[in-house]
């Protein structure tokens, strides 16, 4: 495939690849086919959407995207004894992860309990010092005042915590990846269990919960009662997707879609107080829920006290929601303070140890294990490789990887673990976890590297960038992006679209903040297009656009509408450059 617009190393060193002959002729027939604009065709057609599908592509309907819960291993079984113990008022108790989609999960099922009139136990362990998922002297401890434990978002591998909760019944709602053999709940329902299909696996936690409230809801009106109101707690469905970057595909899209318009109606106090904290001032999109709303509901697990982003969200006192949030917003602030300590010196170090390999690690003293993931992300996509970030704390350090599409990082993870090189260690292809002692630490890298190198890690350079098409600034109005937006959500597994305007000059370039950029660009002929680039002064985008001295260039990146002071602009979310 050649480089597009002959960019073989744009500014950031990426090369630029635009849409395949195959793409732009399905494009050019569902033009023809259709009366949609040929830039939408251009979206739809990557995402191979033919003209006889593109009406229901395009509006997304639960109603025919929702699977039948029924179709999960053990969802009738779980959602059963879950009613049961409603009608009999039994003692509930809900275990959770510490992340958003543990937190979206929880705050649905005592939403759903409260409504009911039954109360619920929540329990989310904490980071440091109990980690993830249940841990037996907790399920010990709850299985003797309680009669059910729902554990969300976590569970699977659990099996010694669940058999120590003796005397109560488990219920294991999860989406992580199973092992071999299931552990010892009564109920475990999981898409990513190894006897499940697989056609599911992109189900976040939160979706799965919302799946058994669906059966919930169907066995109380085949009883001939009704349950509350699960459309209300989509929105609850789409923060918990977003945020945990499941796929938008499928009927995640749907749930995201139809969650996105339940948010905007901001009847949820939680999500409202956070709303506001966040400084939200148009209606909800996926940024929001995964850059302003998500990382404020993580930052109480990361750095603060756990439950307290599912408190937020599941309460329906406005005060405690508004306290709950100013809280949770402090502690974002903190997290972002903790996490540039560690990014800069991560990097440090990484750099030294070179970058070109299979594996970027670092590891450091004190780090702290709630940002270590974060800035594991942070350094995979500065060198588009595999990165492992490791706090070390006495004799043991506890890390955080993210790998590169293609890359399986958590097999490699389980690996090492079962070759002895970790503690423990486990996840997912995209991230995963690890225990490692402080003496193994660097044959356990090594041993990583090798691993990830067979799987053909580090044989790249920067991730081309892959581009949609050309726009003239002419035709870069607010009703395009508004029909582009249709294709949408946008998010993991469905990238907005991203084109270039092409030799365009500079009128205005302003950095703003530690390290952005404010630009304004046009064609010469009157028209003018604002844009912003965050990040820009951290690689090598910033200082050449600043520094124009009036050279032409090719931009690349998203096009948005930007809401300010009563004005709709189109502003275009720069990612990359090049000369033109």
């Amino acid at each position: 495939m050649s480089d597009y617009l002959d960019v073989s190393a744009s500014l950031s060193g990426r090369r630029w690849v635009g849409p395949s002959i195959e793409t732009n002729r399905a494009a050019e027939l569902l033009a023809q086919d259709t009366t949609l604009p040929p830039a939408l065709c251009q979206v739809l057609a990557r995402r191979g959407v033919d003209a006889i599908n593109a009406a229901s592509f395009l509006d997304p309907k639960l109603a025919d995207l929702l699977p039948d819960p029924r179709s999960l291993k053990d969802m009738e079984k779980a959602a059963t004894r879950f009613l049961q113990a409603v009608r009999n008022r039994e003692r509930i108790a809900i275990f959770a992860d510490y992340d958003v989609d543990g937190g979206t999960s929880a705050a649905q099922l005592m939403t759903w309990l409260r409504q009911m009139g039954v109360a619920s136990t929540l329990y989310i362990p904490d980071r440091i010092d109990e980690g993830y998922g249940p841990n037996e002297a907790a399920m010990e401890a709850l299985a003797q005042a309680h009669d059910l434990i729902v554990c969300v978002d976590c569970g699977i591998l659990s099996h010694g915590p669940i058999a120590a909760a003796k005397g109560a019944d488990v219920l294991v709602l999860d989406h992580h990846l199973g092992g071999e053999t299931l552990p010892p709940a009564l109920a475990v329902v999981n898409p990513n269990r190894q006897d499940e299909t697989g056609d599911l696996a992109h189900l976040c936690a939160a979706a799965v919960v919302f799946l058994m409230l669906v059966e919930v809801n169907r066995q109380m009106r085949d009883s001939g009662t009704k349950g509350p109101d699960l459309m209300a707690m989509l929105d609850l469905v789409a923060l918990g997707t977003v945020a945990d970057v499941a796929p938008l595909i499928g009927v995640n899209r749907a749930l995201v879609r139809q969650g996105l318009k339940v948010m905007a109606r901001r009847e949820r106090v939680g999500i409202v107080a956070l709303s506001d904290v966040s400084r939200m001032e148009t209606a909800p999109n996926t940024y929001h829920l995964g850059f302003l709303l998500g990382p404020r509901v993580n930052a109480g697990g990361r750095i603060g006290q756990a439950d307290l982003g599912a408190r937020l969200l599941a309460t329906d006192n406005p005060h405690e929601a508004a306290a709950l949030a100013e809280r949770l917003d402090a502690l974002n602030t903190e997290r972002r303070d903790i996490e540039a300590s560690v990014r800069a010196a991560a990097l440090d170090q990484a750099e030294e140890r070179g970058l070109d390999a299979p594996l970027v690690w670092a590891a450091g003293e004190g780090w702290h294990p709630g940002v270590v993931g974060i800035v594991a992300s942070r350094l995979k996509e500065a060198t588009n490789r595999p990165a492992v970030v490791i706090g070390l704390d006495g004799a043991e350090g506890k890390g955080s990887g993210r790998s590169v599409s293609g890359v399986d990082l958590g097999a490699s993870i389980q690996k090492l673990a079962a070759e002895g090189l970790l503690i423990k260690g486990g996840g997912h292809k995209m991230a995963a976890g690890l225990t490692v002692a402080r003496d193994k630490l660097e044959p356990a890298m090594a041993r990583l590297s090798e691993l990830l190198e067979k799987q053909g890690a580090g044989q790249g350079g920067p991730a081309d960038l892959k581009l949609d098409g050309m726009l003239m600034p002419t035709a870069a109005r607010i009703e395009l992006i508004e029909d582009i937006e249709k294709a949408g959500p946008f998010g993991a597994g469905a990238p907005a679209p991203r084109f270039v305007f092409p030799d365009v000059e500079i009128l205005f370039a302003k950095r703003i903040g530690d390290s952005h950029l404010k630009m304004t660009f046009g064609d010469g002929l009157g028209v003018r297009i604002d844009s912003i680039c965050f990040g820009a002064f951290d690689t090598a985008l910033g200082p050449a656009l600043q520094n124009h001295n009036g050279a032409r260039f090719h931009l690349a990146g998203r096009l948005e509408i930007n809401e300010w002071g009563g004005r709709r602009n189109v502003q275009l979310r720069l990612e990359d450059a090049a000369p033109a």
